[in-house]
This record gives structure tokens, C-alpha cells and sequence, in this order.
């Protein structure tokens, strides 16, 4: 299997943080058993030599341009540099031509302004960083704007937006967890020494974020027994009880923890648990579904589908394959 082709494209007064999310989920020319791809660099508007300024003030180089991202998979925008600004016509056209010849379009950060601009993101769910959300919901009606979500799926994953900063690593993790499996993208944050999994429906916004090592308090080190551990019968009051909380307080607390609730955080847990056991091992799916707390086969598969718009066994048949190719042995 041919190396994906990801085209990231880069302008003046870039943000050089955003330039280098994609760069470092997706480039690992140094790392082995770690997937690959060709990624490239390409500049919009160019200076003499291809020199860039940053918003940092200091310049990059590259000597690709949108020609050299014509023919990609996978096209990002990394944030765009003023939301008031419209963008130029050839970063436009690149957008749209990508879209219409099938590839991945990603916008991250104000990156989905672009692609509004575009037009491919009419009639689709999408969402950028929360201080531009007034702004792009008046330019851009026909767009579904979740203001509050990390990231956001369109168009069964052809189109991803996300939220600002850091929340382009999660949209970033979650493209390698769709294309290469859950193992692949954990080792990716293990590298980065980032959270392995945000699910894009999280709260862009969180007064107090989930430490991301046990021994911070009883209840995140709840949350952590419980990713460990999702097949209990956990109940609301069981939970509160076990954190020694009431339940109106134990709900309050966790969702400034997690910016999720209860029943929603732990469906994503058991998703979680059930996507490595499907890429780890051979037991069945019912015995999938009873460890990571679905209970039934038929449950995982709802919630699967819902989730991923596939099945437990088309997962495990697509990631075996890509472990075979990886392997050296498919």
C-alpha cells in the first residue's frame, strides 16, 4: 500500500504551533513501526526562495507551492491568520479542487474558515476555535457550526475541522486512529506526551482538565480505573458513592473534569477498550463486547456503527490488514 500523500498548506504570518501539529503527528520518517506517509509542505503565497514569515516573526522555507499539492490524499489547513480576512483565491481553488477529486480535507483551528470559504462545508457540521465562532456563524449560515466541540467529522470523514491550539492534535491523533488503528495513534501520543484519546464531542472548554496521571484526586483516579476497567455495571449513584460525593455534586464535578457526562464519557471509554481488544487479539465480538462493558454483541455493534459507521468485524478485518502491512507480511 502506497504512503498517504498529506499536503500541508502554509501561508504569511502563519502560526508556526499550527505548521507543526500535522508535522508532528504525521511525519515519522525517523520513528520505525510508526505509519508512513509523504508529507509536504506547500506555500501559498511565497516569498523570494519560498520564504515565509510566521506570526512568531522569524521565517520557514519550502520550495513546493499549491502545484505540488494538487495531487494529494490529504489536504490541510493549519488555522488561517485573521478570521476577518478573507482568503486569497488560489488557497480557495486548492480547497475546492482537492475536495472534488476525493481527497481528505482538513481545516484545523481558524483553518476552517478556508474551507467555508470554499464552500464544501454547506449543509455539514463543522467547528473552529471558540472566540471566531460568532464570526463564522454570521459569515457562513449554511454551515453547521458545533461551537463546542474538539473536532468535528463531515461528509463520513472526507471534510475534519477542529477547535483551536491543542485540539488540532486530537483532530490530528484521531485521523492516524481512523486510517492506522487505536495502537498506532497511542504510540503517537506516548511520543508526544499527549492524552492517546479526546473524543471530538468534548467540551472545547474545561475549568479543570483531567490530569493525565493517576494520584491527582479520588475522582480522576476514578476516571482512570474506570478507562482501565470499562465492563463494571457502573451506575451515576454507584460512581458518586465510590467518589465519596453526592450524586448532584459527583456530576458537577465530573463534567468540569472531563467536559462530557457520565453516560457519554464511558460509551467512549468502552469504544476505546473494544477498538484495541478488535486490533490486539482474536476473541470474539461477543466476548469483545462483554470486556469492554457492552454486554452484548449486539450493543457493541450499535454503538459501533453510531460511533464509526462500521462494524466490530469490518474494524478488526481493516486493521489486521494494515498490522500485515506494517509487518512486512501483507
Amino acid at each position: 500500500m502506497k504512503p498517504r500523500e498529506i499536503a500541508v498548506l502554509a501561508f504569511n504570518n502563519i502560526s508556526p504551533f499550527h505548521l507543526s501539529v500535522p508535522c508532528l503527528v504525521f511525519d515519522h520518517r525517523s520513528q520505525e513501526g510508526l505509519p508512513s506517509c509523504n508529507l509536504q509542505i506547500c506555500a501559498v503565497d511565497p516569498g523570494q526562495g519560498g520564504t515565509l514569515r510566521t506570526s512568531a516573526g522569524f521565517a520557514v522555507q519550502t520550495s513546493l507551492t499549491l502545484e505540488d499539492a494538487s495531487s494529494a490524499n490529504v489536504l490541510i489547513v493549519p488555522s488561517w491568520r485573521d478570521p476577518q480576512e478573507r482568503p486569497p483565491d488560489a488557497i480557495v481553488a486548492a480547497v475546492q479542487a482537492a475536495y472534488e477529486r476525493g481527497a481528505t480535507v482538513v481545516g484545523l483551528c481558524l483553518g476552517a474558515f478556508v474551507l467555508a470559504e470554499a464552500g464544501i462545508l454547506d449543509g455539514h457540521k463543522a467547528t473552529t476555535h471558540w472566540s471566531a465562532t460568532r464570526v463564522f456563524s454570521q459569515r457562513y449560515p449554511r454551515v453547521k457550526l458545533m461551537p463546542d466541540v474538539l473536532y468535528q467529522d463531515a461528509d463520513d470523514g472526507r471534510i475534519v475541522t477542529s477547535a483551536g491550539t491543542a485540539a488540532g492534535l486530537d483532530c490530528c491523533l484521531h485521523l492516524v486512529r481512523q486510517w492506522h488503528g487505536a495502537e498506532a495513534a497511542n504510540r503517537i501520543a506516548r511520543r508526544l506526551v499527549v492524552a492517546p484519546h479526546r473524543q471530538g464531542g468534548q467540551a472545547q472548554y474545561i475549568e479543570q482538565p483531567l490530569h493525565n496521571a493517576p494520584g491527582g484526586d479520588r475522582l480522576s483516579d476514578l476516571l482512570h480505573q474506570l478507562a482501565a476497567e470499562p465492563s463494571g455495571p457502573y451506575t451515576l449513584d454507584s460512581l458518586a458513592r465510590h467518589a465519596a460525593m453526592s450524586r448532584r455534586n459527583f456530576t458537577r464535578r465530573f463534567r468540569q473534569l472531563t467536559g462530557t457526562t457520565v453516560g457519554r464519557w464511558l460509551i467512549e471509554q468502552r469504544l476505546a477498550y473494544a477498538q484495541r481488544m478488535l486490533e490486539s487479539s482474536n476473541l470474539a465480538v461477543e466476548e469483545v463486547a462483554r470486556l469492554s462493558g457492552f454486554g452484548s454483541a449486539v450493543s457493541l455493534r450499535q454503538h459501533f456503527a453510531r460511533a464509526y459507521h462500521t462494524s466490530p468485524s469490518a474494524y478488526r478485518t481493516s486493521f489486521a490488514d494494515v498490522g500485515a502491512r506494517h509487518d512486512g507480511t501483507g
